[in-house]
């Protein structure tokens, strides 16, 4: 498991991405990494358990799966609005 962050290989916290650079950059990441991308497509943001009840997949899965996409610089966090306590995470592009 990696444990370089998308800042360290210089992609910018803002950047915007052009959808063949995001598919570039989601094609070679785990099914389980696609999988919480697509629903952060449709209803985000999304707490990780949150996540974990819309994917199917275990709280496990999801976190190695949002750390995979941060990474790669296509999922952001901040904490929710709702409760301080807990991150939410959206799609960056």
């Amino acid at each position: 498991m990696s444990m370089s962050t998308a800042e360290d290989r210089g992609v910018a916290a803002e950047e915007t991405l052009s959808k063949e650079e995001y598919r570039d950059r989601l094609c070679d990441l785990p099914p389980s990494a696609k999988l919480v991308a697509k629903v952060l497509e449709t209803d985000s943001p999304l707490s990780q358990g949150q996540l974990a009840e819309e994917s199917l997949l275990p709280d496990r899965t999801v976190r190695y799966a949002l750390n995979r996409l941060e990474d790669v610089g296509l999922v952001g966090s901040r904490y929710s609005f709702r409760d301080a306590r807990k991150q939410v995470y959206y799609l960056k592009h």
